[in-house]
């Protein structure tokens, strides 16, 4: 059972970081570089559904198989930390995706439209950067728990 856990441990992190990494530093810049903006936003919107869908079912297999491992080697040491941290990463993901992903959609056709009040905007803009920095959260999380799992790894 622990090599099976330790196993989904190391796919869902790798996934999920490599998921956030990609998309955050490739994707998204490439996308914004060479479309025009608006087009480039409804481009990007349309991956967050799935982004989202993949980065909670890393969240749970990451959160299940730390809680196993952490439950088999008992006390407060390492599994529990990564527990933790797996925890915070998957609130951050369900946050962004639950709450504000949808509120940005909704906002998203708005906020090119110069009749559209200024607040629509700063609402958009607000939310935006509310989702990066849970984003950003979600990375250096992901690198803390490699960070660990390297630092757990014997010779």
């Amino acid at each position: 059972m622990t090599w099976g856990a330790k196993w989904v441990y190391v796919v869902a992190l790798s996934v999920w970081l490599g998921q956030t990494i990609f998309f955050s530093f490739v994707v998204a810049p490439r996308v914004f570089g060479t479309m025009p903006v608006e087009e480039a936003g409804r481009v990007v919107g349309s991956i967050f559904p799935s982004y989202y869908r993949l980065g909670y079912a890393c969240g749970v297999a990451l959160l299940s198989s730390t809680l196993i491992l952490w439950y088999g080697a008992g006390g407060f040491g390492r599994w529990a930390l990564s527990t933790g941290v797996a925890a915070l990463m998957l609130a951050a993901t369900l946050y962004a995706g639950i709450v504000i992903q949808p509120r940005t959609h909704a906002l998203r056709p708005q906020i090119h439209d110069p009749a559209v009040p200024a607040a629509v905007k700063a609402d958009f803009d607000r939310l935006h950067r509310r989702a990066v920095q849970l984003n950003g959260l979600v990375l250096i999380a992901g690198l803390v728990l490699t960070g660990i799992t390297a630092a757990g790894l014997r010779n």
